[in-house]
């Protein structure tokens, strides 16, 4: 594989064989092709790189400037298809992977692990991001793969359907005693900010939304949701398994029976025409 053009692929192949006929049969094309590639590359740069003689072609002093340019580019040609078909093993390669909190935690993070042992210098940023701006970090450059909601999918992007967030409905342990429909008409709801339904599309898949008050608390993070739930400040909707040690702990307990509503996600990332060898792993092991 070359990184130079086909005019500079034809010098070089000229300077080496002296006639254009074998620098043309060594490239697999015509000799005519030969010579207007050589042609073309004369025109671009306003000169004369050969002189025709009976002992072949003979590099004009211009020629032979240009051949000390080409031998440089080889040598760091050589360098950077090193690097890039070595990325994350025998190069550094930074790559972001954002998504919110509880898939992070509890998947994402773990199934990257045998991709960093298999790239040991593939260097990972996991951005812990609760917010809804995750799909335009993605489209600004900050991270390169990202974990969004199913619907913000389009087709300017590639994407995979992830296994589904179970969503559970949980309170302060304090509360055991209480009935969910007390809960419910009395306490406040705690999301992660306004724009976040997921409480909303929980109660109304169970048709609780009416008998709910609409009023809500709101924390940014899911380890901030999760203490003030804990700590009998409202009621919300948090991952089961997120919630899993908690309820464990006797810190948190599970509303409506355990029954659950599923937050649908996919990976989402932009189409790179040969994937990197890191890149595709990672993408395989998330999926």
């Amino acid at each position: 594989m070359s990184l130079m053009s086909p005019q500079l692929e034809a010098f070089i192949a000229i300077t080496k064989h002296k006639t254009v006929r074998s620098a043309a049969t060594t490239l697999n094309i015509t000799q005519t092709a030969a010579t207007q590639r050589i042609q073309s590359l004369e025109e671009k740069l306003s000169t004369t790189l050969f002189i025709r003689s009976r002992k072949g072609m003979i590099l004009t002093p211009e020629g032979e400037a240009l051949l000390r340019y080409c031998n440089a580019a080889y040598e760091l040609e050589g360098e950077a298809l090193a690097k890039i078909k070595g990325s994350g093993i025998e190069s550094d390669i930074s790559v972001c992977i954002t998504g919110p909190s509880s898939i992070m935690r509890s998947r994402i993070i773990k199934q990257c692990f045998n991709v960093l042992k298999k790239f040991p210098k593939l260097l990972i940023q996991f951005d812990i991001n609760d917010n809804k701006n995750r799909i335009s970090t993605l489209r600004s450059g900050d991270s390169q793969i990202a974990i969004i909601e199913e619907e913000e999918t389009n087709s300017e992007m590639e994407t995979k359907t992830l296994k589904p967030e179970n969503m559970v409905l949980v309170c302060s342990s304090k509360w055991k005693n209480r009935s969910l429909k007390d809960i419910i008409n009395s306490e406040r709801i705690i999301d992660y900010d306004p724009n976040d339904q997921m409480t909303y599309n929980y109660l109304k898949h169970y048709n609780l939304y009416s008998s709910a008050t609409h009023e809500r608390h709101f924390a940014n993070r899911t380890d901030a949701l999760a203490l003030m739930i804990i700590n009998g400040f409202g009621f919300g909707v948090l991952t089961e398994e997120y919630s899993k040690p908690y309820v464990d702990e006797k810190q948190l307990i599970i509303l409506n029976e355990g029954n659950v509503y599923q937050n649908k996600l996919a990976m989402a990332w932009f189409t790179r025409h040969q994937p990197p060898k890191y890149f595709q792993a990672l993408i395989n092991a998330i999926t």
